[in-house]
Protein backbone atom coordinates (compact mmCIF):
# COMPACT_ATOMS: atom_id res chain seq x y z
CA UNK A 1 0.00 0.00 0.00
CA UNK A 2 1.64 3.19 -1.13
CA UNK A 3 -0.24 6.01 0.59
CA UNK A 4 -2.23 5.91 3.80
CA UNK A 5 -5.41 8.03 3.69
CA UNK A 6 -5.83 8.01 7.47
CA UNK A 7 -4.74 10.70 9.94
CA UNK A 8 -4.62 8.21 12.81
CA UNK A 9 -6.02 4.95 14.15
CA UNK A 10 -7.32 4.51 17.70
CA UNK A 11 -7.60 1.06 19.22
CA UNK A 12 -9.34 0.51 22.57
CA UNK A 13 -10.32 -2.48 24.69
CA UNK A 14 -11.90 -2.80 28.10
CA UNK A 15 -10.49 -5.30 30.57
CA UNK A 16 -13.14 -6.32 33.05
CA UNK A 17 -12.46 -7.71 36.54
CA UNK A 18 -13.16 -11.24 35.26
CA UNK A 19 -10.47 -10.97 32.55
CA UNK A 20 -6.71 -11.31 32.62
CA UNK A 21 -5.26 -7.88 31.80
CA UNK A 22 -2.17 -9.37 30.14
CA UNK A 23 -4.35 -11.40 27.76
CA UNK A 24 -6.41 -8.33 26.82
CA UNK A 25 -3.19 -6.35 26.30
CA UNK A 26 -1.85 -9.16 24.09
CA UNK A 27 -5.08 -9.10 22.08
CA UNK A 28 -4.69 -5.35 21.50
CA UNK A 29 -1.00 -5.83 20.59
CA UNK A 30 -2.08 -8.13 17.75
CA UNK A 31 -2.82 -5.01 15.72
CA UNK A 32 -0.03 -2.72 16.96
CA UNK A 33 3.60 -2.30 15.91
CA UNK A 34 6.10 -4.03 18.17
CA UNK A 35 6.79 -2.24 21.48
CA UNK A 36 4.02 0.31 20.81
CA UNK A 37 2.91 2.10 23.98
CA UNK A 38 -0.52 1.22 25.34
CA UNK A 39 -2.21 3.67 27.67
CA UNK A 40 -3.80 2.13 30.76
CA UNK A 41 -6.56 3.84 32.76
CA UNK A 42 -8.25 2.18 35.74
CA UNK A 43 -11.93 2.88 36.28
CA UNK A 44 -14.71 1.49 38.43
CA UNK A 45 -17.89 0.00 37.05
CA UNK A 46 -21.42 0.72 38.29
CA UNK A 47 -21.10 -1.88 41.06
CA UNK A 48 -17.55 -0.89 42.01
CA UNK A 49 -15.87 -3.56 39.89
CA UNK A 50 -12.51 -2.73 38.32
CA UNK A 51 -12.45 -1.89 34.61
CA UNK A 52 -9.13 -1.13 32.92
CA UNK A 53 -9.31 0.79 29.66
CA UNK A 54 -6.41 -0.06 27.35
CA UNK A 55 -5.91 2.22 24.36
CA UNK A 56 -3.39 3.25 21.73
CA UNK A 57 -3.34 5.99 19.12
CA UNK A 58 -1.30 5.25 16.02
CA UNK A 59 -0.36 8.38 14.06
CA UNK A 60 2.86 7.76 12.10
CA UNK A 61 2.19 6.63 8.52
CA UNK A 62 4.36 3.50 8.86
CA UNK A 63 2.58 2.54 12.09
CA UNK A 64 -0.85 3.14 10.54
CA UNK A 65 0.25 0.99 7.60
CA UNK A 66 1.22 -1.73 10.09
CA UNK A 67 -2.21 -1.67 11.77
CA UNK A 68 -3.96 -1.79 8.40
CA UNK A 69 -1.79 -4.70 7.28
CA UNK A 70 -2.74 -6.59 10.46
CA UNK A 71 -6.43 -6.18 9.71
CA UNK A 72 -5.92 -6.95 6.01
CA UNK A 73 -6.72 -10.62 6.67
CA UNK A 74 -9.99 -9.61 8.33
CA UNK A 75 -12.72 -12.10 7.65
CA UNK A 76 -15.76 -10.32 6.30
CA UNK A 77 -14.19 -7.73 3.97
CA UNK A 78 -17.25 -7.98 1.73
CA UNK A 79 -19.45 -7.07 4.68
CA UNK A 80 -17.21 -4.16 5.70
CA UNK A 81 -17.21 -2.80 2.14
CA UNK A 82 -20.99 -3.16 1.88
CA UNK A 83 -21.47 -1.29 5.17
CA UNK A 84 -18.77 1.33 4.64
CA UNK A 85 -21.20 4.21 4.20
CA UNK A 86 -22.68 3.43 7.65
CA UNK A 87 -19.29 2.72 9.25
CA UNK A 88 -17.94 6.21 8.39
CA UNK A 89 -19.58 8.92 10.48
CA UNK A 90 -20.15 12.61 9.71
CA UNK A 91 -16.72 13.45 11.20
CA UNK A 92 -15.05 11.11 8.69
CA UNK A 93 -14.19 8.53 11.34
CA UNK A 94 -14.36 4.89 10.34
CA UNK A 95 -15.48 2.40 13.01
CA UNK A 96 -14.94 -1.35 13.25
CA UNK A 97 -15.41 -3.69 16.18
CA UNK A 98 -12.85 -6.45 16.33
CA UNK A 99 -13.22 -9.71 18.23
CA UNK A 100 -11.04 -9.66 21.37
CA UNK A 101 -10.87 -13.45 21.66
CA UNK A 102 -9.82 -13.89 18.02
CA UNK A 103 -7.24 -11.11 18.40
CA UNK A 104 -5.71 -12.91 21.39
CA UNK A 105 -5.02 -15.86 19.08
CA UNK A 106 -3.60 -13.54 16.41
CA UNK A 107 -6.63 -13.45 14.10
CA UNK A 108 -8.60 -10.45 12.85
CA UNK A 109 -12.36 -10.94 12.95
CA UNK A 110 -15.35 -8.68 13.35
CA UNK A 111 -16.90 -8.98 16.78
CA UNK A 112 -17.01 -7.53 20.27
CA UNK A 113 -14.10 -6.41 22.40
CA UNK A 114 -11.78 -4.06 20.50
CA UNK A 115 -12.90 -0.76 19.03
CA UNK A 116 -11.05 0.36 15.90
CA UNK A 117 -11.54 4.01 14.96
CA UNK A 118 -9.66 5.59 12.08
CA UNK A 119 -9.85 9.22 11.02
CA UNK A 120 -10.11 9.15 7.23
CA UNK A 121 -8.38 11.84 5.21
CA UNK A 122 -10.78 13.63 2.89
CA UNK A 123 -10.18 16.82 0.97
CA UNK A 124 -12.66 18.41 0.99
CA UNK A 125 -13.75 16.96 4.34
CA UNK A 126 -16.95 15.39 3.05
CA UNK A 127 -18.49 12.08 4.05
CA UNK A 128 -18.62 10.84 0.44
CA UNK A 129 -14.91 11.54 -0.10
CA UNK A 130 -13.97 9.81 3.16
CA UNK A 131 -16.01 6.72 2.21
CA UNK A 132 -14.37 6.68 -1.23
CA UNK A 133 -10.86 6.89 0.29
CA UNK A 134 -11.59 4.17 2.84
CA UNK A 135 -13.16 1.95 0.16
CA UNK A 136 -10.12 2.29 -2.12
CA UNK A 137 -7.77 1.47 0.75
CA UNK A 138 -9.80 -1.55 1.87
CA UNK A 139 -10.16 -2.85 -1.70
CA UNK A 140 -6.39 -2.58 -2.06
CA UNK A 141 -5.93 -4.44 1.25
CA UNK A 142 -8.33 -7.16 0.08
CA UNK A 143 -6.39 -7.54 -3.19
CA UNK A 144 -3.12 -7.81 -1.27
CA UNK A 145 -4.67 -10.44 1.01
CA UNK A 146 -5.93 -12.37 -2.05
CA UNK A 147 -2.43 -12.22 -3.57
CA UNK A 148 -1.00 -13.79 -0.43
CA UNK A 149 -3.69 -16.45 -0.24
CA UNK A 150 -5.60 -15.04 2.73
CA UNK A 151 -9.37 -15.34 2.74
CA UNK A 152 -11.91 -12.58 3.16
CA UNK A 153 -14.87 -14.73 4.14
CA UNK A 154 -17.99 -13.82 6.03
CA UNK A 155 -18.01 -13.10 9.73
CA UNK A 156 -20.65 -11.97 12.17
CA UNK A 157 -20.43 -9.14 14.64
Amino acid sequence: MSSVPFHYVDLRAFCYATEDEKRVTDALRTFLPEEFEIERVVNAGHHGDRIVVLSARVERADDVRHVLSRISDLEGWDRVLAELDERVDDNNSLFLRLDKQAAFTGRAELGPGITFRAKVEAYPAKHEKAVKNARETFEELAEEADDTGESGGEATE
